[in-house]
């Protein structure tokens, strides 16, 4: 019965020295961001924002790092849009998850091996932006319109009156 105890202690060490240094490395890139890391160079994010939003914003940062699109089609799970770069493949999955929230997941090969976490995190990051200055843009809008919406149609300018009578 010790020795199972003791492996079992062991095991469970050894494990939690994988996992602190995954999410050392994980954090290291991109913590404050929100962008999540895999070991197998997948990087994710969800985002509260609609599929067809994600989708838009998406197709106009690959357009933007000029990134060539092979594939923008609908999935089962939501969305898949592929594309290339310098001797690289780009896989982007937009997971539907609520109407309102949607995953991102991304993932960079280049060549057949090896995973590129850096261009599938720009990805992201760009991605983020986009729908931040498109969500403030649709606001300031629609403040401008309530703005608008709210003067009385007759509401003239205010004349300045003069004290004196004489004109300067």
């Amino acid at each position: 019965m010790r020795r199972f105890a003791s492996i079992l202690a062991m095991l469970a060490a050894l494990n939690l020295a994988g996992c602190a240094g995954v999410a050392l490395t994980a954090g290291g890139i991109a913590g404050s961001a929100g962008v999540n890391h895999t070991l197998s160079g997948i990087v994710y994010k969800t985002f509260t924002a609609p599929l067809k939003d994600m989708r838009i914003a998406t197709l106009k940062t690959l357009n933007r790092m000029q990134i060539k699109v092979t594939a923008d089609k609908k999935a089962e799970y939501g969305w898949r849009i592929d594309g290339t770069a310098f001797e690289r493949t780009i896989e982007i999955e937009l997971e539907r998850l609520t109407p309102a929230a949607t995953r991102m997941r991304v993932t960079t090969n280049k060549g057949s091996i090896f995973k590129d976490s850096a261009t599938s995190t720009e990805i992201i990051l760009q991605t983020a932006r986009r729908l931040e200055n498109t969500k403030r843009r649709k606001q300031n809008a629609k403040q401008r319109q309530k703005n608008t919406t709210q003067r009385p149609a007759n509401t003239k300018k205010p004349r300045h009156s003069h004290t004196s009578g004489s004109k300067s």
